[in-house]
């Protein structure tokens, strides 16, 4: 699916980062490839002024860099940054498990249940964007529950830097073994193990830290 296509005219800024921020992901943008705002501004059907804008945010946030006169191109994926990022993601979702598993109710537990299956079934097929989909849903029930929404804000700041190393996991139903972990997470939160949960919450993210480690530095 091109995501790089003609957005709405209300809350330009917010659409043209959003849209260039999953392009960027999805591997639609590849890293290194020098992106142009008239270019872009183009494609999307905006003035350059919005897309400069989303292209400032991206660069704070890193997944876009500028060399002054020169260019602004994607990021490439640096192991050492992807690792830094996914590290702080696994400290907030260690927060949230440790925070919502006392709070979670029935309805919760179903809902991460019925998340991971669906994550299950996108994986065997395949369909990274489902399992990507389906994972957010799932570890979404403990952060919502957690009530916490500096936690949820930098989890959202970060995750689109590991995002591309996630879809290269999610990618391959032979090696992925989060479905596994996702359902002792489950037990654990059944369980009411507060304990548990958050060790089983730290093998999940740390999984990421290490498949890191294969990003491309040059």
């Amino acid at each position: 699916m091109d995501v790089l296509r003609p957005v709405g005219r209300t809350l330009l800024r917010d659409r043209a980062y959003e849209t260039l921020r999953e392009a960027i992901v999805r591997g639609e943008l590849p890293p290194g490839s020098v992106v142009k705002d008239s270019e872009l501004a183009e494609r999307l059907g905006l003035s350059r002024a919005p897309v400069r804008e989303a292209l400032a945010r991206l660069g704070d946030e890193g997944l876009v860099e500028t060399k002054p006169q020169s260019y602004t191109r994607v990021t490439r994926l640096v192991s050492r940054v992807v690792r830094d990022a996914a590290s702080v993601v696994r400290v907030m979702h260690e927060l949230a498990a440790r925070t919502a598993v006392p709070l979670l109710g029935p309805e919760g537990i179903r809902a991460m249940r019925e998340a991971n299956e669906r994550f299950d079934a996108a994986v065997r097929a395949s369909d990274v964007d489902a399992a990507l989909r389906a994972d957010d849903e799932l570890h979404d029930v403990l952060v919502g529950a957690s009530g916490n929404h500096a936690l949820a804000a930098t989890i959202e700041r970060y995750t689109p830097l590991i995002r591309r190393v996630e879809r290269h996991l999610f990618g391959d139903p032979g090696t992925c073994r989060s479905a596994a972990l996702h359902a002792r997470l489950i037990e654990a939160c059944e369980a009411g193990d507060t304990e548990e949960a958050v060790r089983v919450t730290t093998e999940i993210w740390r999984a990421l830290e290490e498949l890191a480690d294969e990003a491309t530095d040059s």
